[in-house]
């Protein structure tokens, strides 16, 4: 392989990069919630509630999903 061809695509990589991606928004999320609750973003209470509950969903749960989803080899 010549030093100037493009690197393959590789699966994994974008998996992994996709999964971090769901985890980081997973944070922001609850970050949003979190100053929803802090009365520092003018929404209703119950908003922060919901917007901390996606996120959690999204940083523990939505990465099983994905792994569990893409494994290979059954």
């Amino acid at each position: 392989m010549d030093r100037h061809d493009p690197p393959a695509h590789d699966p994994a990589k974008t998996r992994f990069l996709t999964i971090q991606a769901v985890r980081l928004s997973g944070v922001a999320l609850a970050v949003l919630g979190a100053l929803v609750l802090a009365l520092i973003v003018p929404l209703p209470e119950v908003v922060g509630y919901v917007l901390i509950a996606l996120g959690a969903l999204d940083v523990f749960v939505l990465p099983l999903v994905l792994a569990r989803r893409w494994r290979s080899g059954k």
